[in-house]
């Protein structure tokens, strides 16, 4: 307490400016991963305790990729179903899935899970089904968030019929649902504004080489 009639002390401004910034900055992680457990939900059944994919979801995606052209081969398309359907289950169980997407990201980038970030799970699901040699379909890879700092990038394997782009095609995202498979058409995926894997490494290496002038 000062002495009554003195003058008060005065900070400068830069030091409460550098006090906020201080304070924003070790908080800032905190609220981060405060978000991520509000909106990821509180639980997720384990891979082991899922119910197994049905017959019918099978066909019900089946029928939406045979429906991608009248050229593509009816078994091919049940082959390809049960690959994007049944496969991310093995994935979930060898990630050793516990916990919400972006709790289980936060793990692997801390070495406590051995690997279950988006883009591993395209890889895998990919090299999975390239391992089935399709004559009447293509596989695209896409990302998603690369041009958006407040949301952390995503990738996706997308199925379309031969010579259309992965825009007429499916989404098949096994890592937003830990492993259940999330399909749908590209267009209508709202909630990832999907572009072609090559166009965000092009923009990527432009802004790198500019960077490094």
């Amino acid at each position: 307490m000062s002495p009554r009639g003195a003058l008060p002390t005065l900070v400068p401004a830069s030091a409460t400016i550098r006090s906020t910034v201080t304070r924003r900055n070790f908080f800032a992680p905190v609220l981060l991963v405060l978000s991520l457990l509000l909106t990821a939900g509180c639980a997720t059944t384990p891979p082991d305790r899922l119910p197994p994919p049905s017959e019918a979801e099978i066909a019900a995606l089946a029928r939406e990729i045979q429906a991608l052209g009248p050229g593509i081969d009816p078994a091919e398309a049940v082959r390809a179903a049960r690959v994007s359907i049944e496969y991310p289950r093995r994935l979930a169980l060898t990630y050793q899935i516990t916990d919400p997407p972006y709790i289980h990201n936060i793990k692997v980038n801390q070495g406590l899970k051995p690997r279950g970030l988006c883009y591993q799970w395209a890889d895998d699901l990919e090299a999975r089904l390239r391992q089935e040699g399709f004559a009447t379909l293509s596989l695209h890879r896409a990302i998603a968030n690369s041009e958006n700092p407040l949301r952390i990038e995503h990738s996706t394997v997308i199925v379309s019929a031969p010579g259309d782009g992965m825009y007429q095609g499916l989404v098949l995202d096994p890592w937003r649902n830990g492993g259940v498979l999330y399909w749908g058409p590209v267009t209508q995926d709202h909630k990832y504004p999907w572009l072609p894997r090559q166009e965000v490494f092009a923009r990527k290496y432009q802004k790198q080489q500019r960077a490094a002038r």
